[in-house]
């Protein structure tokens, strides 16, 4: 019972953290009069992939690097299926979104480049540098396009109503980050605490409780500024949101995880979750060419593929018989 609520606490805390550390950073970027776009790509797009960077690399710490990458594949499963498809529940989703069709081509090849690094069975280090080279040619690339193009405001990957909040007192501002930086080093090292204790006592792998408890936890920054942004009918930034996670999860949190220590790949990521990552990134495809709203028939579809996913995981652990050893 005590790794559960360990778990649930960290989560809470990682969340927090999370938040005050976007509010805080864009409060302070702001201050230096950084560009919106800059702070977008930059500030925000780090902000809400933080839980996932700072668990993936007190994972690899720890010793657990599998736990790292369940995380960032069931999080990037869980961006498509639940972060578009919960809100398209409530609202109709717009997605005729600037640079739409470009940035989920360019989130299936990172996906694709990152699948072909594992197939050796194992993540290394130079291959967590190549990932953060990416990462930044991607946001120089997309930077640049954003600042060429005038259709860019208001339908792009970042929330500028978000950005145009009233400017924090400096001390507040200060607070902010000091208390963002804390709360992700303190949740992160109990939600990591949790989540090994929880495997071990249902003697199940730690990278299947990254893809599901944790993955799904720190999605939960995503699927709240998608819902905000549904209901605001900013689908731009909903659809944007979830494009830009999956990049700096796939480009900056395993790249600085495989920095930190090398992350062996298990052979069901290779047969099964690796395949479920791109598939559901790739009906995005679709969408970005047919179609100008995703609406509730959609988001149906997208939340219960992700219900069969989870169902798939644990029949396949009770078949091979992980909870033999439960008490």
């Amino acid at each position: 019972m005590i790794v559960y609520l360990e778990a649930a606490g960290g989560l809470a805390i990682l969340l927090l953290g999370g938040d005050a550390l976007v509010r805080g950073s864009v409060s302070l970027a702001r201050r230096f009069q950084v560009p919106h776009l800059l702070i977008g790509l930059t500030v925000v797009a780090f902000g809400t992939s933080a839980p996932e960077l700072v668990v993936g690399v007190g994972a690899a710490l720890e010793g657990v690097p599998r736990l790292a990458l369940g995380n960032v594949v069931g999080s990037n499963i869980a961006n498509v299926l639940l972060v578009i498809g919960i809100p398209a529940l409530l609202r109709p989703i717009g997605c005729a979104a600037f640079g739409f069709r470009r940035d989920t081509w360019l989130m299936l090849i990172a996906s694709a480049v990152f699948i072909l690094m594992a197939w050796q069975g194992t993540v290394g280090r130079w291959d967590g540098i190549i990932l953060l080279l990416l990462l930044i040619a991607f946001l120089a690339y997309v930077g640049r396009k954003g600042q060429g193009d005038q259709n860019c405001p208001k339908d792009g990957l970042i929330d500028f109503d978000a950005l145009d909040a009233p400017p924090v007192p400096l001390g507040r501002t200060l607070f902010l980050i000091a208390f963002g930086i804390g709360g992700l080093l303190a949740g992160s090292n109990l939600l990591i605490g949790g989540a090994i204790g929880i495997a071990r006592a249902m003697s199940i792998p730690e990278s299947v409780i990254g893809l599901t408890l944790v993955a799904v936890g720190t999605s939960l920054p995503e699927l709240a500024t998608s819902l905000a942004a549904t209901l605001r009918r900013h689908g731009g930034v909903a659809v944007g949101n979830v494009i830009g996670s999956n990049m700096f999860n796939i480009l900056g949190v395993m790249g600085a995880t495989a920095i930190t220590t090398p992350v062996p790949v298990p052979p069901a990521f290779l047969q099964f979750d690796f395949w479920i990552m791109l598939g559901s990134s790739a009906l995005l495809l679709p969408l970005a060419y047919f179609c100008n709203r995703i609406g509730r028939r959609a988001g149906v579809i997208l939340v219960s593929l992700y219900v069969l996913y989870i169902f798939a995981i644990f029949h396949g652990l009770m078949r091979a018989g992980f909870y033999n050893h439960i008490p």
